[in-house]
């Protein structure tokens, strides 16, 4: 009996301080809550090799589910956790625009991650999407906490920038395509009236879908967002000078931003800002066209439809602007936006043809981090497919191995030929897309590094 007891003890002390989930041999699975509400997950394997992983998962609606995650698909989990990796991350207390929970979040995941089974050796921020700018917030943020990062096809543009991104092709298509609809843009009141005003907006474009000139008008206000011709692995890829075939393609993608980002998402957000925190004053619609890569489609197919593309943009020159709540913007400032100033080594991937958050949302971040001293801890690369987040396995852990390779090194290897190497061996039967690219500048970048940005 003594010696049951005493077992027993043993057993005890060891499930209270050391592996509150599995025995050691099996590793540990640990799911909670922290204080906040949000719910955490942690997986930490028998064979830990001392190196943790704090995930920051994308964007979740008002109203979705909202589970911990702790890595970004089944594949890359089990993969990393075979290899020795813990995996822990949270659900943040809210969904939405949630970046004041978010991080807080994370951070109370990883003291407990500490607490629960002891510092690590390394610990590494990585997160796709949204996650990926709540990662780069981390990062800059709270520095003394990661030894490096990895942001997946993020937000990394910032708040006010990606707000200001999202008003541009909404106020092209209703100048344009329902200029008398009285449609309102932002400054909505609950959700019921953005989800309305984004149904009927919709409307109008899918009948001007119907004529050339209103192909060529929805071509327009997706060139001002950068949406690419192929944006989604289902859709027929365009050939050089395969105007109709990319500009259905946009078509499709304008339809979802109308549907979600840019009215029913943006009010959540503004319901946290206090208001609207983006504008459209001072812009000009025709310069910035000019910069878009989108631009030989839009006269072509303006030329097409037999329409005057200088008309239309001095249409949009002369319609009355959107203007900010002051307030708001500095809410989104003082939580949403971005400086650039990283402490330690961040690679950012991205794909070529995301429409959701579009590439060119990387041109945005080098420059915060350029003007901040810090370009070289960051690096960009970039993998040659459709869609948002769509990397491989083997090109999602290639980059993470790729960002232990410079810590372990001191020296960066990203270029296209070694991340591709590296993601053939951690997934031989996928080819791999990493490519040389540079994105085009993003059109109207706000960060923390430039106070001459425009101004509401």
């Amino acid at each position: 009996m003594r010696i049951r007891l005493a077992l027993l003890t043993a057993c005890l002390c060891l499930g209270a301080t050391a592996l509150p989930a599995q025995a050691a041999a099996t590793g540990s699975h640990l799911e909670g809550r922290l204080s906040s509400g949000a719910a955490y997950v942690m997986d930490v394997p028998a064979s830990w090799n001392g190196t943790v992983l704090l995930y920051s998962h994308g964007y979740s609606p008002a109203g979705a589910p909202n589970p911990a995650q702790n890595a970004p698909g089944s594949a890359a989990r089990d993969k990393l956790l075979a290899e020795g990796y813990a995996l822990i991350g949270s659900s943040y207390a809210t969904n939405g625009w949630a970046i004041a929970e978010a991080v807080p979040d994370q951070l109370a995941t990883l003291d407990l991650f500490t607490q629960k089974f002891g510092a690590a050796r390394r610990t590494l921020a990585w997160g796709t999407s949204y996650g990926g700018f709540v990662t780069s917030t981390l990062a800059e943020r709270h520095a003394g906490r990661f030894d490096g990062s990895l942001s997946m096809c993020g937000l990394v543009q910032g708040g006010v920038a990606n707000w200001n991104s999202t008003l541009d092709p909404v106020f092209a298509l209703r100048t344009l395509l329902a200029p008398d609809s009285g449609v309102r843009l932002a400054g909505f009141t609950d959700q019921a009236e953005a989800v309305a005003a984004g149904k009927a907006l919709t409307s109008k474009v899918d009948a001007a879908q119907q004529t050339p000139g209103g192909r060529a008008r929805i071509a327009l206000a997706a060139a001002l967002h950068n949406i690419p011709g192929y944006n989604d692995a289902s859709q027929t890829e365009p050939g050089p000078g395969d105007w109709k075939t990319a500009q259905s393609n946009q078509y499709a993608a304008v339809r979802g931003l109308l549907q979600l980002p840019a009215f029913s998402w943006r009010q959540e957000a503004e319901s946290r800002a206090g208001g609207n925190p983006s504008w459209n004053t001072g812009v000009d619609y025709s310069s910035m066209l000019a910069r878009s890569p989108l631009y030989k489609e839009v006269t072509e197919l303006y030329k097409e439809a037999g329409l005057s593309l200088r008309t239309d943009l001095s249409a949009l020159g002369r319609a009355p602007r959107v203007a900010a709540d002051p307030s708001a913007v500095r809410w989104m400032r003082n939580t949403s936006v971005l400086s650039g100033r990283l402490s330690d080594p961040q690679l950012n991937i991205h794909t070529t043809g995301d429409a959701l958050i579009p590439v060119q949302s990387e041109s945005a971040y080098r420059r915060a981090a350029t003007a901040s001293g810090a370009a070289g801890l960051l690096r960009q690369a970039y993998v040659n497919a459709p869609g948002h987040c769509t990397f491989t396995p083997g090109e999602t852990l290639a980059a993470l191995h790729t960002l232990e390779h410079r810590l372990d090194t001191g020296r960066w290897d990203t270029s296209p030929g070694a991340l591709n190497s590296r993601a053939t061996a951690e997934d031989p039967k996928t080819e791999p897309r990493y490519l040389p690219y540079r994105p085009s500048t993003y059109p109207r970048p706000y960060d923390l590094a430039h106070p001459t940005d425009a101004r509401p």
